[in-house]
């Protein structure tokens, strides 16, 4: 194995966490809107949203850790290549693939879950549409 090797992740490692951090902006800005709809109304909706948040924040606070050390580890791969340390390079490499594998496996769990908010939200707009058309019936 040579230099070039771990180096084929370094885009592909930056671009997972830009998409991270795209996430965790989404999450924080959804967190401001549940605040600002705050009302009798939409308590048993926000309660529900709440827990999966939390969840999620979670994981993409474990998704962004195991890629940035993912990341770190494949550097360090590459710094022991460069000295000539091949083995203790190779077995670097082999746990950043590791340590990424487990950053995408949260992340298809953050996804899930991300689904699961989604139906909530469909079917709170549902239950309103529903009551809003007996109304007028």
């Amino acid at each position: 194995m040579d230099l070039t090797t771990p180096a084929l992740l370094f885009p592909a490692i930056s671009l997972l966490l830009l998409a991270y951090t795209n996430r965790f902006m989404v999450l924080a800005q959804l967190i401001r809107q549940l605040k600002q709809m705050d009302s009798e109304e939409d308590h048993s909706l926000i309660a529900r949203q709440i827990g999966m948040l939390r969840k999620r924040i979670t994981l993409t606070k474990r998704m962004q850790a195991f890629g940035v050390l993912s990341f770190f580890l494949c550097t360090v791969s590459m710094f022991l290549l460069f000295l000539g340390a091949e083995l203790q390079g190779v077995v670097a490499f082999g746990i950043s693939l590791v340590l990424l594998s487990l950053s995408l496996l949260y992340s298809l769990y953050e996804i899930q879950i991300s689904t699961n908010a989604i139906n909530v939200e469909l079917a709170n707009f549902e239950a309103r549409k529903g009551a809003s058309t007996q109304e007028n019936n």
